[in-house]
């Protein structure tokens, strides 16, 4: 993968998706709505949250690792498909907060 090519990601991203939402017809008649996907996101961080917990040591888990590496890949995942399915251009967004922030520190 090019690391550089966040084009490549989000139509990735995007292609995976709906290929869930294939499988959500499949056993529910329907996608999963917005609300869906934010809960699904919001369940991921936390589990991002409980294995940083295990890398300090804090929490007991096994593979904690290599779970960590995933939920975090799963998260900007996350992130890509419900700034896509509001409308919004994640690169755009992501551009006007680095630069919003950065200036804060000038």
């Amino acid at each position: 993968m090019d690391q550089n090519n966040f084009d490549e990601i989000i139509n990735r991203s995007l292609k995976i998706r709906e290929q869930y939402h294939q499988l959500e017809k499949q056993h529910h008649g329907t996608e999963w709505t917005l609300e869906e996907d934010a809960l699904a996101y919001l369940t991921d961080a936390g589990l991002v949250g409980r294995n940083i917990m295990a890398h300090q040591k804090r929490w007991l888990k096994k593979d904690s690792a290599a779970e960590l590496e995933h939920k975090l890949g799963e998260n900007i995942w996350w992130i890509i498909v419900l700034a896509d399915r509001t409308g919004i251009d994640i690169k755009e967004a992501l551009e006007k907060f680095l630069t919003k922030t950065e200036n804060l520190f000038k």
